[in-house]
């Protein structure tokens, strides 16, 4: 029989880097589960992406156990990665900070799309391009679908 469920918990932590500090330690003690045992698995399954900020959703279950899903990076950050930017623009349609390019959009697109609403790629394509804007990142060259 299937465990029941008494809720949920998001949080965005550096990949192999979780420890009971706040803010994993307060959030996972107020619903009562054991930080430790957490900080230890999220830190296994996060080795790869060291350093990196990774959100993760954590379904807490009536017994104070828990399961949790460690989602792709967030698009802001791998953008900011990608154009070198220290950090978005405070008037993205005034002030551009960085570029990027379309070769560098696709591989973002291609980390994010099983966490995206879309399957195609051109469409995840757009959606990071978008952020880029959002940032103050301009996208240079043209876009692969334009002739």
């Amino acid at each position: 029989m299937a465990k029941e469920i008494a809720g949920y918990l998001k949080l965005q932590i550096k990949g192999g880097q979780a420890n009971p500090s706040p803010p994993v330690g307060p959030a996972l003690g107020s619903k009562g589960l054991n930080i430790m045992e957490f900080c230890k698995q999220f830190n296994a399954r996060t080795q790869d992406k060291q350093g990196v900020i990774v959100p993760v959703l954590i379904t807490i279950y009536k017994d104070k156990t828990f399961d949790f899903v460690v989602k792709t990076p967030p698009a802001s950050v791998l953008i900011l990665e990608a154009s070198k930017a220290k950090k978005g623009s405070a008037e993205p349609n005034r002030n551009k900070v960085g570029s990027v390019t379309w070769d560098q959009v696709k591989t973002i697109a291609e980390t994010k799309l099983p966490d995206l609403n879309t399957a195609k790629i051109e469409s995840a394509m757009k959606m990071i391009a978008g952020s880029a804007r959002s940032l103050g990142i301009t996208v240079t060259g043209k876009a692969p679908w334009e002739k």
